[in-house]
Order: structure tokens, then sequence, then C-alpha cells
């Protein structure tokens, strides 16, 4: 395929578009998810909201990436933005603990399959000298939608019902897939199949691709806290007196909004594992911040400096993922990294919920087991040159 020059093109900001949609429909959500679960007498089970999400996400990678490399980008793009259409409808129906919790579970297919696609699609789409600023810029669109939907769905359940919500959701979902209608597949022509089912027979060498170990062992580390806010920022909003839970995660998008362009910029120009180093760092004092967070203003801050190094990682991880990846295994490359990162999400959820166990003062601890992470993180990355092989 011919290196393209042009990095904006109408292709590139439909994707945007649609990435800010998809975004949007499953962050609508997540605030209200751990109050609404407990009112069905299942409030012991918070970490698994998140936990089984990923873990069909998780599992889910293998076969996005296999797709994505031989029935195309937008083809799996689809399926798992109609796998978070459905869900979302059926949210309303899910009046037992048991039926929720498998729905969450069927839920995960869709960050399984929709993420993956669009990755691979504007790594096809943009010249390698600006990969990072392109996924950057992807970020900020994927960002808004995650920025926006907390505090939308905040709003949605006070105004309204959560019944409202669900829907919302799923209509927003309906919409990414019509955007997703009109663009064109990157993936070439000599290297498409027609969809038949062997091609979900998976061998354990299509599982990971072996070049991106590297990003991934980061990714799965610095995505561990993010397991842990996701699981008990709500509680904890509760417990501060914020009446929106979904403030906490419109700040951290925010501030993650400010950094991703320059991010991006900054990676291409000094490097992958520089920018990841300092993002790093800056996570450390985030998370050491909410261990002692007893005021609202504090907590928020905090909660912007982790989206500030979270904008810094983002985009250099993807980047980086993308570089070390043989172009015609580029989906597995970037299922690779996923998979790392619902790994990193998933045990991150489920982990600080056991901890947890709605016990208010063990939230110290819960945010220091995610310290522990990104330290083991930042000492990774000190024995990794800062400069590694571009494939392309």
């Amino acid at each position: 395929m011919p290196t393209p020059t042009k990095v904006y093109s109408a292709g590139f900001w439909l994707m945007c578009l649609s990435s800010f949609l998809f975004f949007l429909s499953f962050n609508l959500l997540i605030p209200e998810l751990p109050d609404h679960l407990t009112s069905m007498g299942g409030g012991d089970y918070k970490g698994l909201i998140i936990g089984l999400f990923t873990v069909t996400a998780g599992l889910s990678r293998p076969f996005s990436g296999k797709l994505a490399d031989t029935v195309g980008r937008i083809p799996v793009m689809v399926v798992g933005s109609l796998v978070c259409f459905i869900c979302g409808f059926f949210y309303v129906w899910a009046g037992t603990v048991a039926t929720f919790l498998t729905l969450r579970l069927l839920h995960g297919f869709s960050t399984g399959f929709k993420p993956t696609g669009t990755a691979a699609y504007i790594a096809d789409i943009t010249p390698l000298e600006r990969r990072g600023e392109a996924m950057g810029m992807l970020g900020v669109a994927g960002s808004l939608g995650m920025a926006a939907g907390p505090a939308i769905g905040g709003y949605i359940t006070q105004w309204f019902s959560l019944n409202t919500l669900f829907y919302l959701s799923s209509g927003t979902a309906l919409v990414s897939v019509l955007v997703q209608g009109t663009m064109t597949e990157t993936l070439p022509r000599a290297q498409r199949q027609r969809f038949h089912w062997g091609l979900l027979r998976i061998k354990w060498n299509e599982i990971l691709e072996p070049q991106v170990l590297k990003p991934a062992a980061v990714t799965l580390l610095c995505l561990f806290p993010f397991g842990i806010l996701l699981t008990v920022a709500p509680d904890q909003s509760r417990l501060l007196g914020i009446d929106n839970k979904g403030l906490f995660f419109t700040s951290y998008t925010l501030a993650s909004l400010l950094v991703r362009l320059v991010a991006g910029r900054a990676s291409d120009r000094y490097g992958r594992v520089p920018i990841l180093r300092i993002s790093a760092l800056m996570m450390v004092v985030a998370l050491l911040t909410l261990c002692v967070a007893h005021t609202p203003l504090l907590f928020l801050a905090a909660a912007a400096l982790f989206g500030l190094s979270t904008g810094l990682n983002s985009p250099t991880l993807y980047a980086w993922t993308i570089d070390l990846s043989h172009p015609e295994r580029r989906g597995r490359a970037v299922a690779t990294m996923y998979i790392a990162l619902e790994v990193g999400i998933g045990l991150g959820a489920m982990l600080s919920g056991w901890l947890y166990s709605n016990e208010p003062a063990r939230l110290p601890l819960v945010h220091g087991l995610g310290v522990v992470a990104v330290v083991a993180a930042l000492v990774y990355l000190y024995r990794i040159p800062t400069r590694q092989v571009v494939n392309g």
C-alpha cells in the first residue's frame, strides 16, 4: 500500500467522529452503573462491572485482530458498534444481578472489536513521521466522548430516568455504525478475504504479536490504576459530597485533551520511551494525591493530573505499537496492545473491588496498589533504549 501523505483526510475525520460516538455511548453509563447494581442487591459485585467487561474485550482481541487483517478494518468496527447498540438497549430489561452481569460480559465484545479496527485504519492512512500526531488527534475525539459521557449521563439520570440513559447509549452507538458505513476500506484488496467460520480458529501464534510485547507490558501496568478508578471513583465522589459522580471522569478526560496533540508530536520528535517515562512519573504523583484527597478540590485536581498523564501515554503507546509492528500484521499488533489494556483494567477493577469491599478507610490502600503497578512500569521503561526500530 502506498505511503499516504495527507493526514487529515475526510476518512480521518469520519473515523474521529465514529470514535467520539462510540466512546460516548458506553461512557454515558459508567458513573451510574455501580449504584444501579447496588439497588438490585449486587453492591458486593461492583468490581465485576468493569472486570467482566474487560474479560470478553480481552478474549475477543485475537479474533478482531485477525479479522482486521483478513476481512477488513471497517467490518470489525461495525461489529463492535453493533454490540454497543444491542447491549445498551437491553440494559432496560436486566432486572436481576445475574442478568445485569451477563449483559456486562457481552458488552465487552464492543471494545474488543471497535478500537482494534480503528487503530489499524488510522495507521493505514497516516504517514510514519506524523503517526504520533494522528494518534493524538484520534485520542482527542475519543476523549471528548469519554469526557462528555459521564457528565451527560449523570444529568440525564437526574432529569429523566436511568432507562432514558440506556436508550440514549444505544442510539449513540447506532449513529456510530451509520458513520462507519460512509467510510472506505483501507485493507489492501490483495489481503482481503470473504468471512468464513474458519477465520475464527485462532492458533497460539496468532494470539499475541511478539514484536510489540514491550509497549504491551507498559500498557498493562499503566492501565491497571485506571481499572481501579473506574471501580472506586464513583463511591469516592459520593463520600466527598460530589453529587454528579461523572465529574471525576470529566475532569480526567478534559485534562487529557489538553496534552494529547502535544504528546503525539513530542513522541514523534523525541521518541516514545522518554515521553512514557514522564507520563509514568506524573501518574504516580496523581495516584499518591488520590490517597490523601479529603476534599472535592484535591480529588478533582488528582483526576486532572491523572488525565494529563494519560493524555501523554495513550497516543504514545498506540504509535509505539504501530512502529514495532509489521504492516501485514498490524491488526494483530494492535489487538495485542489492547489485550494488555483489558488485562490491566480488568485486574485493576477486580482486585480493587475485592480490596475495597465498600470500606472507605481502604481507599488509600486501593490507590496505593495502583502506585505499585506504575512504579513497576517506570522501572521497566528505564531498562528500554530510548529509540526503537520502526517497521513502517
